[in-house]
């Protein structure tokens, strides 16, 4: 028998649409009332949270891991529920702490649990067999949608609306969810983790687009800043304009990370014209692989909060 925990966090997976198709939160979570028809699983259910996931903050995912890091040990395997849109940031989040060395796999849905075609149940039926399948031990943190096993350092939001939403660039998901079967084909790599009691600081992203000068860094008061996110052009580039204002935050010691905003492929200095990638890393920014926006952001806020500066800092986050 495995004993799985499972986390109720709210989203679309624990809500209801109205007679006029709006789906609203529910007070009662309906993922309680779901039955589990799988052989040799035991659930015992929490409602940590009833959270829209666009309110899911830091706080927020720092309460999950300490929640898994003192309740696991009673436990085979988690599961948690999640509302889509931020689900792959509570998934990165969680996969860099020091979690117990059991699977850990979030999943949601992108349909609410009394809309036609509902994906709710059957994805967190799957989530649950991928928590207690001896195999998912050592893979990291998980999300588990439409079939589907991605590694949480990688998978990403591709659709509005569509079941198929969750999607993994350049590598594709570590396995498949079966009728009768789970299947691995890849294994995710190392990570550094860290355990942290508290999380805090300001890491906002900046966009870049055609034409841009400086205009959205010029808001900013680098005497408020613990870091800054930037969401570059192609394999890692910049207008020249906004290079050299970045200077201006680098003098004052606030760490800059790139990413590129193309959906595949990796950021990398190639370019050595003014604000191109060799002159932005000459000049100290990091260049984040394989990280959308949104994960880089947390990347550098926990490495902040773990206390990594100078080369340490460099090395953690560009590795």
């Amino acid at each position: 028998m495995k004993n799985i925990l499972v986390l109720h966090t709210g989203g679309t997976i624990s809500m209801q649409a109205d007679m006029e198709g709006k789906v609203t939160t529910n007070h009662e979570n309906p993922m309680n009332h779901v039955s589990v028809p799988l052989n040799g699983i035991h659930v015992t259910a929490l409602d940590i949270f009833n959270l829209p996931s666009p309110y899911m903050t830091p706080e927020h995912m720092l309460t999950l891991y300490q929640t898994i890091k003192e309740k696991a040990t009673q436990y085979d395997g988690v599961v948690i529920t999640h509302g889509t849109d931020t689900l792959e940031e509570t998934a990165y989040f969680l996969d860099t702490m020091e979690l117990p060395a059991i699977p850990v796999v979030l999943t949601g849905a992108m349909r609410s649990s009394n809309e036609l075609g509902s994906d709710g149940v059957y994805n967190y039926l799957n989530a649950l067999r991928v928590a207690s399948h001896d195999k998912a031990k050592d893979k990291g943190v998980l999300v588990v949608m439409n079939d589907e096993i991605h590694a949480a350092k990688y998978v990403t939001k591709t659709h509005t609306t569509n079941v198929g939403t969750f999607q993994t660039p350049t590598h594709g998901p570590l396995g498949l969810v079966m009728k009768h079967e789970i299947l691995y084909f890849k294994n995710a790599e190392p990570r550094v983790r860290f355990d942290l009691e508290q999380i805090s600081g300001l890491v906002p992203i900046i966009p870049t687009y055609a034409g841009m000068k400086t205009e959205l860094l010029d808001i900013l008061d680098s005497q408020n800043l613990d870091g800054l996110i930037i969401e570059a052009f192609g394999a890692g580039n910049l207008p020249k304009e906004v290079a050299d204002k970045l200077t201006d935050f680098l003098e004052a010691g606030i760490p800059i990370a790139l990413v590129s905003r193309c959906f595949n492929g990796i950021a990398e200095p190639v370019y050595a014209y003014d604000g191109g990638g060799v002159d932005l890393h000459q000049k100290g920014i990091f260049f984040v692989k394989e990280l959308n926006a949104p994960k880089a952001r947390l990347k550098l806020l926990i490495a902040l909060n773990a206390g990594l500066q100078g080369e340490q800092l460099r090395e953690y986050m560009e590795g």
